[in-house]
């Protein structure tokens, strides 16, 4: 054990505890995959990261830090939050790049480079694997979730490094009444993501759309209400996460759902209010911004 600079910022919000919160271990340098995976299910985030040098061969393709990412259940190959949460720790504690105008981040995914956009950081997202889910699991994950066939508009797989089966919902009312059956999309082994365009023709109208109006924010001006569930890693409800938010825009964005650059709230439903800044730029790569805001600074034994 030693001790080690440990931050602790809020992802996707400017105002602190309204967004994602992650841990960043700044030195992660000699731990065990055993010590990682413990120090995360001990801290109860949704992610936890831990910041390496890069490889030889990522250092010599640019990349300015290695991460190694992890939920109280599972590590992951890559992740939205803890990229600009990790990038923006790494700033503050001193990080320099290797290029100006840019950070390159190393992960099991390879490099991730991110930019600064409109005021905030933004990560190029990963390039997108997608293909229609098999009729027997979305019939199982719509019955987990409590929808009928008809309350899903458009289903994909969509693989960027992490595996999610998106859904797109008739409204932001059906999004935010769900009551899903957790221990069902453990057993599935499925990590669900489901949204709903904010402007969009109201769908059907459910019998507990009257408690999802309590989360409404009628003066909303985002585009995209988002939620994420994420019971095989261990997190019931992710309040906002940036792998998911990547594969929607580049789905629903290639299918014609939603223009080239729009905003998404996530978290509603968990008392939170996130905000993703979606744009995809001339040559067809999306990028994914956030606001940081921090809330920790020291350091932990580990």
């Amino acid at each position: 054990m030693r001790k080690r600079p440990f931050r602790q910022v809020d992802v996707f919000t400017a105002q602190p505890l309204r967004g994602n919160p992650l841990a960043v271990v700044l030195d992660g340098d000699g731990l065990s995959d055993a010590h990682m995976q413990a120090f995360a299910a001990w801290t109860q985030l949704s992610e936890t990261t831990f910041v390496l040098p890069p490889t030889a061969a990522g250092q010599a393709a640019g990349a300015d830090y290695r991460v190694r990412i992890f939920t109280p259940g599972a590590e992951l190959p890559f992740a939205g939050h803890p990229t600009l949460g990790t990038a923006h720790a790494w700033l503050q504690s001193g990080g320099q790049p290797q290029a100006s105008d840019r950070i390159v981040q190393e992960c099991s995914v390879g490099l991730v480079t991110l930019r600064q956009q409109d005021g905030r950081r933004a990560f190029a997202a990963p390039a997108l694997r997608r293909a229609d889910p098999s009729p027997d699991t979305l019939a199982a994950v719509r019955d987990a979730l409590g929808l009928q066939a008809e309350e899903v508009l458009a289903a994909q797989d969509l693989h960027n490094g992490p595996h999610w089966l998106g859904l797109l919902l008739p409204d932001v009312p059906t999004v935010l009444s769900l009551r899903p059956d957790h221990a069902a999309l453990q057993r599935l082994g499925v990590k669900v993501g489901v949204a709903a365009r904010r402007q969009g023709a109201p769908g059907l109208i459910r019998r507990s759309s009257r408690e999802a109006q309590a989360f409404a924010t009628p003066a909303d001006t985002t585009d995209l209400e988002v939620r994420a569930f994420a019971a095989p890693v261990g997190i019931a409800e992710d309040p906002v996460t940036g792998s998911l938010n990547a594969s929607l825009a580049q789905w629903l964005i290639a299918e014609g759902h939603l223009p080239m650059r729009y905003r998404a709230r996530q978290g509603t439903a968990l008392g939170r209010s996130g905000e993703v800044f979606i744009n995809q730029d001339s040559s067809g790569q999306v990028w994914v911004g956030g606001d940081v805001s921090d809330c920790i600074e020291g350091s932990m034994w580990l």
